[in-house]
């Protein structure tokens, strides 16, 4: 099989994939992909338009229109820039079902084989590896135990000013991690070509480093 030049980084909630993916982007000169913004426009989208997933012809409608774009880092539905919209408590619970829609994948995964599919990216999410660029180049499966997660995650929050319970993110991890390993389309696993790396003890330049140097001896 002809190997495309993608690094496809898949894991679990919480383990740093996306901050992960950009370092190493900005490392190799590479452009960097956030799938999971894109299921969370999506969602903004589906929850600003009033549709739900039951909602045959208007989800049908909704996709239809749909229009994602990433500049930079920065994430975009239509001309405006939802970076932080995307963000919020509401959008984050719907994400969960909303990318576990096989109609809503099967459009998104299009617009990533689409974007990237010429090569030079670093792609993030749940099934890059297994699913959209089965034929990536380099294939990382990064992970790290819940409590790790957990702290990482309340940090972020409490970074950007919100009041947490480590014990509440913990939960919303696991719950999470048991959505995204059962669903019934393309649910998180590791690839059988994917080299995993347990970021528990190591910092962001370690993992960083680590990724380069794997991508670089394929």
């Amino acid at each position: 099989m002809h190997k495309l030049p993608v690094i496809a980084l898949d894991g679990p909630s919480g383990v740093g994939k996306s901050t992960t993916a950009k370092a190493v982007a900005q490392a190799l000169g590479w452009n960097y992909l956030d799938t999971g913004a894109m299921y969370r426009a999506t969602a903004l989208a589906l929850q600003r338009a009033g549709v739900g997933l039951e909602d045959r012809e208007g989800l049908e409608r909704a996709l239809a229109g749909l229009r994602i774009q990433q500049r930079g880092t920065r994430e975009f539905l239509g001309d405006e820039d939802v970076s932080e919209a995307i963000r919020s408590p509401e959008v984050t619970r719907m994400v969960t079902p909303v990318s576990a829609d096989g109609r809503v994948r099967e459009v998104l995964v299009d617009q990533q084989r689409a974007i990237a599919g010429s090569g030079g990216w670093v792609v993030d999410g749940r099934d890059i590896g297994t699913v959209v660029f089965p034929d990536a180049c380099c294939k990382v499966f990064l992970t790290a135990g819940v409590e790790v997660r957990a702290r990482r995650r309340a940090l972020e929050l409490e970074a950007k000013g919100a009041s947490v319970s480590l014990a509440e993110v913990a939960a919303d991890i696991e719950r999470r991690d048991l959505a995204d390993s059962t669903r019934a389309v393309a649910p998180l696993r590791k690839a059988a070509d994917a080299v995993e790396l347990d970021s528990g003890g190591m910092g962001l330049e370690e993992v960083v480093e680590w990724i380069v140097a794997l991508h670089r001896r394929h």
